[in-house]
């Protein structure tokens, strides 16, 4: 199983990225589990300093800016 984390305080473009990861879990069938990281301290873990970012499996795939739902189901089934 895939662990997603969408990163952000709760801004329009975090909402935005959180709905297209949800949409793109969807769309490929597969298994992950979605956790949305508000916490400032917890996201600086993952070495993110500019939001919203998105990390598959611990590997952020992009920050600060919102991706498109096929680059979220590339990282989702690579």
């Amino acid at each position: 199983m895939k662990k997603v984390h969408v990163m952000g305080p709760g801004c329009p473009k975090c909402t935005e990225t959180f709905k297209i990861v949800e949409a793109a879990i969807a769309e490929s069938g597969v298994e992950a589990s979605l956790e949305k990281v508000t916490d400032f301290t917890e996201i600086s873990k993952f070495g993110v300093f500019t939001t919203p970012a998105v990390a598959v499996d611990g590997t952020v795939k992009v920050m600060g800016k919102v991706p498109k739902k096929a680059d979220v189901v590339a990282w989702l089934t690579a």
